[in-house]
């Protein structure tokens, strides 16, 4: 563990109470408010025209980012995003692209207002630069914010900011990730809030400080300039609003949004079932080398109209795999926007009050400095995001008017792969450096009525982009082989999870080996869980064939299809490494799908036969995972499936006892639904959970057990979308856990985890008299 340095406390930013956030400024600096009665005043139609201009203002300033700058991340992948904040840096308008950076944008506001607003100074024509992950703004070094305070009449009247991941900011990995880093000192350096402009002009002192440390000045340099043009768009856009219906109405039209999309949410989660879900989840190795799996614990209580998010019990930080304070607020906004305000107005800083952080000092994913936190956003962040997205949908899967919203986990994580060498194929050899953007195409989690899609995107960008193929043959050189939907990588269930897909490139256009960094997770323990009995989606994993012979098979015109046609021999990587990649050879990579939701024995059959026609599915995995059976010609054999599905419940069955079957069932009428498989029924003043397939009663009680039937197999029970090769990964054993029904063998709850893993999927957490269940811990 990483110790605290001292000193470094004051480079941390935390959320703090406006009005004691406004008490702390200077005098010099004025700033713009207006009162409640003001608020109140506003007619409907004012208020509807102005919050729409608002929202308007981030659209275009994130046109022009993509228009300005020349990254594939920004100008592909849509990793970026913007805020329109009030003048205490409250979040008024966010944009529909990386959701994890609405966490931290505030942040960097309220420590530059709290430390800068002396020395130097927050003046009219200011812009600001940071990527420091302890001050906020972004959520590990790569994340560089540039934000800028806008005056009206002399006083500061609010901010607006442009985010966007960089290919490469320096340190010693190649694109900022150092696969083996200890602490931050062998990442990028972070910088704290720095004037960048300064009176309306762009200060070469600081741009040619930022770029110096770059392996791509060029790209880093256009996009600083980028994100400065999107600034003063959002500024000159802001202010034609102000001008046209007045500062006041503009202000109190920017108050009202955070006080209503509050007032939403809060309405929401009263009418919610009060209680406590837990996840629990895992980092598989924290940095090159290490062999350990890293634990992130979460307890969602929701009592009331407010949510408290406690993660005490999350392992000590290690390696690369931890993220900052702003990385676990980030990770909860990944998961609570779409999945609790995609009917609300996205206005951050009134939904950030409706909920709590609990967590400890110096741990995964609230590491202090100097940790290492390159591994930030794409790591615990976004593990923090998977299992609050698990508590909410849990959650949510009581009240099957909001059932839309409940969806298993998506694909998981990232993998990374940075690439870099020397491109030849111009007359003068210049040098290159990419972040691999293609698992963008990650599966979707399962919902109650609908499956996943298959490589719809990431959870955590609504708006993002997989590049395409020829665009990066043509920036890079590089061959791309293949680049496609895998099937079975979509967790089975009654609702499939979405698939994921895989790349296979070689280098082309250069004699020299390209260097490669890797970074991922989900390789020994999935992070794509499923719900309500669903399977996880796929495991990562990714291969270089040493010595193939690719180059002969491409001058005979054959495109190989596989690793078995490229040959020679498929080195497994690890999740965290530096390597390389020669001519000649292949680096393939396999990026996940989604979970399943409910048990994939009660799939209509049908559904799993269009799936085997459109290759989402092999015909192996339809019988063995789905328990249907496939005639020649592709149809359901009707006869064939109901024999394997009663095969499988009767394997299930045998898992129990004879003495423990005779189990007692109950009236089913007034029953409430808590999952896709339980429900909660009052009785004689007590609580009672059920199976709601056969009336099964599996415990009594406000706060009792579970009377479910465990089982503890081999990973490749799970099915051949999870590599059964934990070893190759981390020492600590992993196997297969299943919960079902003692009465009718129903999968109540499914999961690929450590063989230490702690369940609370046999206990109903509930403290009222609307019993239900909770998540797994």
């Amino acid at each position: 563990m990483t110790m605290a340095v001292p000193g470094s406390e004051r480079f941390s930013s935390r959320p703090i109470d406006p009005t004691a956030l406004a008490a702390q400024l200077p005098a010099s600096l004025p700033v713009h408010t207006v009162t409640q009665e003001q608020i109140d005043a506003l007619d409907p139609l004012t208020y509807e025209v102005v919050r729409h201009r608002l929202w308007s203002v981030t659209d275009e300033m994130g046109e022009a980012l993509k228009r300005m700058s020349g990254s594939p991340i920004v100008t592909d992948a849509n990793d970026f995003d913007f805020a329109v904040s009030d003048e205490l840096g409250q979040e008024v308008q966010v944009g529909l692209y990386n959701t994890m950076l609405v966490g931290a944008v505030d942040l960097a506001i309220y420590w530059t207002l709290q430390h800068r607003a002396t020395n130097p100074g927050i003046a009219e024509g200011d812009m600001f630069l940071t990527n420091d992950p302890w001050v906020g703004g972004g959520l590990h070094q790569n994340d560089a914010m540039v934000y800028q305070p806008v005056f009206w009449e002399g006083k500061l009247f609010g901010w607006t900011s442009a985010i966007a991941h960089q290919p490469d900011l320096g340190g010693v990995g190649l694109g900022s990730f150092s696969p083996a880093a200890q602490d931050v000192f062998s990442e990028s350096l972070p910088t704290p809030p720095i004037k960048v402009v300064r009176d309306g002009v762009l200060q070469d002192d600081v741009a040619d400080v930022w770029v110096r440390r770059s392996r791509v000045p060029m790209m880093i340099g256009l996009d600083l300039r980028a994100k400065v043009g999107a600034n003063t768009v959002g500024r000159d856009r802001l202010l034609a609003v102000i001008e046209q219906y007045g500062a006041d109405t503009v202000k109190a039209v920017m108050k009202r949004m955070m006080a209503d999309a509050e007032s939403r949410l809060r309405g929401k989660l009263t009418d919610l079932p009060d209680g406590t879900w837990h996840a629990t989840g895992y980092q598989d190795q924290s940095h090159a080398g290490d062999r350990g799996l890293h634990k992130i614990t979460v307890a969602m209580t929701k009592a009331a109209d407010h949510l408290t998010f406690d993660f005490t019990g999350t392992d000590p930080q290690s390696g690369v795999v931890n993220c900052t304070y702003a990385g676990m607020r980030g990770g909860v906004m990944l998961a609570l926007l779409p999945i609790l305000a995609g009917d609300i107005p996205w206005s951050a800083g009134g939904l950030m009050r409706c909920f709590d952080l609990v967590a400890e000092e110096g741990t995964i994913n609230n590491a202090s400095f100097p940790a290492a936190v390159g591994r930030g956003p794409i790591g615990p962040a976004w593990l923090t995001g998977n299992l609050v997205a698990e508590c909410l949908s849990q959650m949510l899967d009581q009240a099957p008017e909001l059932d839309a919203h409940v969806q298993s986990a998506c694909c998981g994580t990232w993998d990374t792969a940075v690439i870099a060498g020397l491109d030849q194929r111009g007359a003068v050899p210049t040098p290159f450096l990419s972040i691999l953007m293609d698992p963008m195409a990650g599966g979707y989690g399962a919902q109650p009525q609908a499956d996943g899609m298959d490589t719809g995107g990431l959870f955590c960008i609504p708006l993002g982009r997989v590049p395409d193929v020829e665009m990066t043959e043509f920036l890079y050189p590089v061959l791309a082989l293949w680049r496609r939907e895998e099937p079975d990588s979509g967790g089975p269930g009654r609702r499939r999870g979405g698939v994921g897909a895989s790349l296979a490139i070689t280098p082309h256009g250069t004699s020299f080996p390209i260097g490669l960094v890797l970074a991922s997770n989900g390789k020994a323990v999935s992070q794509n869980n499923g719900l309500a009995g669903g399977y996880p989606g796929n495991t990562g994993v990714e291969y270089i064939a040493r010595g193939s012979d690719v180059s002969t098979a491409l001058g005979a015109g054959r495109l190989p299809a596989d690793l078995d046609e490229v040959g020679g021999t498929a080195e497994l990587q690890p999740c965290y490494g530096e390597t390389y990649v020669a001519p000649g050879e292949v680096f393939t990579m396999f990026w996940q799908g989604g979970g399943g939701y409910g048990d994939p024995l009660v799939r209509d059959p049908e559904d799993v036969a269009r799936d085997v026609r459109e290759e989402k599915v092999t015909a192996p995995t339809a019988r063995d995972a789905y328990g249907v059976v496939l005639d020649d010609t592709g149809a359901v054999d009707t006869a064939a499936t109901e024999d394997r599905r009663r095969e499988l419940r009767d394997a299930r069955r045998a898992r129990v006892a004879a003495s423990e079957r005779d189990r007692s069932t109950v009236d089913l009428t007034d029953a409430r639904r808590l999952d896709d498989n339980l429900v909660g029924i009052s009785r004689d003043g007590g609580d009672q959970v059920a199976c709601r397939h056969c009336a099964t009663v599996l415990g009594t009680g406000a706060v009792g057990e579970l009377d479910l039937v465990r089982y503890e197999g081999p990973v490749s029970d799970a099915g051949p979308q999870v590599v059964d090769g934990a070893g190759s990964y981390v020492d600590g054993a992993v196997h297969f856990r299943q919960y079902c029904c003692p009465g009718c063998a129903t999968a109540i709850s499914t999961a690929v985890v450590p063989v230490d893993h702690v369940d609370d999927v046999t206990r109903t957490s509930r403290v009222l008299a609307d019993a239900a269940p909770s998540g797994r811990s």
